[in-house]
């Protein structure tokens, strides 16, 4: 196998490596294998054109046109031309699919399913990648710098999953990118043996067996930026989970690949990435209404989802099996039969602008009566939709369980069972030190863990000092909960968490549900629901009970009569007294808010109704474009210090790789070579061949390496005496010495010498030279001459010198075009 080949297939696969990072995000993982697809077919191309023109605009335009064929044919075929030609249905409807790619990414928790617009996201990123390590590593043959868009692929999928990406995936990219990093290596050693001190390889004019020397420096110094780029990729993920809303702001559902049928599992709408901007509407939308038997409204809580999962940054709700509604719920887990349960039966009309993935449902429930493609998770009692089916206009009818177990039954409840309890007291090593410390000092006297639940819940509605404020951002990173107890202020996302956290560190069994609290009742009997009573509160195990509601967020909601000590804490959303409807049937529909006509609502000027939990994509976390572009921008400003250092490895290849070929840049005339007139005369005379480019384009790097190590060139010195300046000012002992000598003697031979000579040997000369400036110099010296070397200025130079040329060059012809101007003019008149 080739060299090219072989880093062809290197690229390719540190691709792969680095986009199995996104692998958990989506559920199932098959577009992995659509990627790999197209980038072979693109890799593929790239080899072809390569041998065929070796010509490096011909091959990237090659490339891209080969990806828009294959992309178009898996994700346009329909719409295309010829089923692989992009026309403009096809242009338009791949629009679409990346607008609902957008879309779902916003929607869905992590993992997603995998929709087609999510899809065309991940196949279409990863082949953007491919293409950008492929022209960067095989066709400008710069290994190094294509661990910067590997490093992208990475960021992307470690901020998308809230810095969740694993330590495997990070080990598999950088692997990728060592993997990548030696086979350029193997590669340059296979080509320029001459330089590397290698074998002699047949018909390459000039090269010679050497003795066994270092690496060349450009692989070594490219292995140092393998280094640094993984060791920026262990840092950034760190930084990225503040990107997403963090502790306070990820909730999110199941996840999964939504299917049919029984068992699965399905991926439901993020439930609290709009929680904050829906509460903080100024007018009340409603969004369900409904009728019920209940005597009193004031605990019926509606319940979307729970959230058990706790990873010190967000709660989320576990990836779990769901299967078909059953025609009558199970009794609930961990509810005995002595305590005191009523039934109750309501009858709801969800709006026809809710749109929810998730049922809302008094808990917990004992029967279900819903139409449509619903799903039920047995662990959560929750009923998700299917095949894109929401909440939008459902009528439906559930009977539910009013628990109410009394103080005393509570106080006695026996230890959960051990599976459950493992589960649900979990915290991560993240959470601060002093959660749990405030948790015990604020439950130092109580007794049993009803007790501290109820001193936990009373701290925080009335007696420590807490405000609620809606207008609070909602704080990221593992110390949100700390910062939150210490500021004590905030809404009830911020008192259900953390009571929930301060729970579990206690050791008892916590998790936290979203959903809305109970509406207010209506003249007509009904009971409406409306988009500012979204609510998120705690739910806390005791054997006996289940999982028990409490209410720690003060002025929202209601105290459960179990949970009091005293007095009722809070308010009730209802009236005062409790309210029995006359009817349990349920309204023809939703009543509209007073201020919006049917002539209003026909027009659409009575603007969204966002429903709590589930607002349009809009509102609906990071978005994926920003989120894209933040982390590419992070990328940029983290390259744009090392651009230096990329420029002097690209030029060091040319000068010291470039065996037998004249480069413009490097035949420049050196330092120290003689009069002007008389340097160009004998150049172009006499040393214009493979020779005498080669010779001057070593001097020049020997040149421009004491440059980099503090010795400015001298351009009014002959190559003989700017060899013992080099050697003084840059205090070179033994062979490093001689190797400035040397190339020196060879310069000169190459200006005037009637027959110059080749010299075998030259770019291992400038190895040691730089071997022995790098040996005498300090840290600090030798980081300045890598990272900052002082001999890019000339990429300034030389950008003067062309804006200078550009513009004497345009005043030319400005000049001649004026004059031809006049003549005309003068030749008509």
């Amino acid at each position: 196998m080739s060299g090219r080949a072989r880093l062809t297939l290197a690229s390719w696969a540190a691709t792969l490596m680095a986009a199995g990072a996104l692998l958990p995000l989506v559920r199932p993982a098959t577009w992995i294998f659509t990627a790999a697809f197209v980038l072979a077919l693109v890799s593929g191309a790239g080899t072809l054109v390569r041998r065929a023109a070796p010509s490096r605009p011909l091959t990237l335009l090659a490339q891209g046109v080969v990806a828009l064929l294959a992309l178009t044919a898996i994700f346009a075929r329909e719409q295309a031309v010829l089923w692989f030609l992009p026309g403009p249905r096809a242009v338009t409807h791949a629009a679409e699919l990346l607008r609902a790619g957008a879309e779902d990414v916003g929607r869905y928790a992590v993992p997603a399913p995998d929709t087609e617009g999510i899809r065309l996201m991940l196949v279409g990123g990863v082949v953007v990648i491919g293409l950008l390590v492929d022209a960067l590593a095989v066709t400008f043959r710069r290994a190094a710098p294509a661990g910067l868009p590997l490093l992208a692929l990475y960021s992307v999928a470690a901020g998308l999953s809230g810095g969740g990406a694993g330590r495997l995936w990070f080990v598999l990219a950088g692997a990728g990118y060592l993997l990548l990093l030696l086979a350029e290596g193997r590669d340059r050693l296979s080509q320029w043996g001459r330089v590397f001190g290698g074998a002699r390889r047949t018909g390459r004019p000039g090269s010679a067996a050497g003795g066994g020397g270092q690496a060349f420096a450009p692989v070594r110094t490219g292995r140092r930026i393998g280094a640094v780029a993984m060791g920026v990729a262990l840092v950034v993920p760190f930084a990225l989970p503040g990107l997403s809303g963090g502790l306070l702001l990820n909730g999110g559902g199941g996840g999964g690949s939504g299917g049919t049928g029984t068992g699965g599992r399905i991926s439901a709408v993020n439930p609290l990435v709009s929680l904050q901007n829906n509460l903080r509407q100024q007018e009340d939308r409603e969004v369900l209404r409904y009728r019920t038997n209940a005597q009193d409204i004031s605990g019926m809580y509606l319940r979307l989802v729970a959230l058990d999962r706790f990873d010190g940054l967000s709660w989320k709700s576990s990836v779990r099996p769901v299967e078909d509604v059953p025609e009558r719920l199970p009794w609930p887990e961990g509810l005995a039969q002595d305590v005191r349960v009523t039934e109750v039966t309501g009858n709801f009309v969800a709006s026809e602008n809710y749109e929810q993935k998730w049922l809302p449902m008094p808990y917990p429930a004992s029967r279900v009566d819903v139409g449509g493609n619903w799903r039920y998770e047995p662990a959560g009692r929750m009923l998700v939709g299917d095949d894109k089916q929401t909440t939008r206009g459902v009528r439906y009818q559930v009977a539910g369980l009013e628990v109410r177990p009394t103080a005393e039954q509570l106080a006695a409840a026996g230890a959960a069972p051990e599976k459950l309890r493992r589960e649900y007291t979990e915290v991560p090593p993240s959470l601060p030190a002093d959660v749990k410390a405030t948790a015990l000092k604020v439950t130092g006297d109580a007794r049993n863990d009803y007790e501290r639940a109820v001193k936990l819940q009373d701290w925080f509605a009335r007696e420590g000092g807490f405000r609620y404020d809606v207008e609070v951002e909602s704080g990221t990173g593992a110390q949100a909960v700390s910062r939150f107890l210490k500021d004590k202020e905030g809404f009830c996302i911020h008192f259900s968490f953390s009571m929930a956290a301060m729970a579990r560190t206690l050791g008892i069994p916590a998790r936290v549900a979203v959903g809305f609290m109970p509406g207010t009742p209506q003249s007509d009997g009904s009971v409406s629901v409306g988009i500012r009573d979204a609510h998120a509160w705690p739910e806390l195990y005791f054997e006996g009970a289940g999982w028990t509601r409490f209410e720690p967020t003060p002025q929202r909601g209601s105290t459960p009569s179990y949970a009091r000590e005293t007095t009722p804490s809070g308010s009730a959303t209802g009236p005062a007294q409790p309210q029995q409807s006359a009817s349990a049937q349920p309204s023809v529909a939703p009543s509209a808010s007073e201020d919006c006509t049917p002539q209003m609502r026909r027009l659409g000027d009575c603007g969204p109704q966002t429903a709590a939990a589930g607002a349009a994509p809009d509102d609906s976390g990071p978005d994926p474009v920003d989120t894209t572009l933040i982390v590419l921008g992070a990328v940029a400003v983290l390259a744009l210090p090392l651009l230096p250092l990329f420029w002097r490895i690209r030029t060091r290849a040319r000068r010291l790789g470039a065996a037998g070929s004249r480069d413009p840049e490097v035949t420049a005339v050196p330092s120290g070579a003689a009069p002007a007139e008389e340097r160009s005369g004998r150049v172009s005379a006499r040393g214009a061949g493979g020779t005498a480019a080669r010779t001057l384009a070593v001097w020049r790097e020997i040149n421009d390496t004491a440059w980099d190590y503090g010795v400015e060139p001298d351009e009014s010195q002959t190559p003989r005496r700017a060899a013992a300046r080099i050697v003084r000012l840059g205090e070179l002992r033994g062979g490093s010495a001689d190797a400035v000598h040397r190339v020196a003697r060879a310069v000169e031979e190459v200006l005037y010498a009637p027959r110059p000579q080749p010299v075998a040997g030259l770019a291992e000369e400038a190895g040691r030279v730089r071997a022995g400036f790098h040996a005498g110099a300090n840290r600090r010296t030798r980081l300045r001459a890598l990272l900052a070397p002082r001999s890019a200025v000339r990429v300034r130079w030389a950008a003067s010198a062309r804006w200078a040329e550009g513009t004497a060059r345009w005043a030319d012809r400005r000049d001649a075009l004026t004059a031809r101007f006049r003549r005309t003019q003068h030749g008509a008149g």
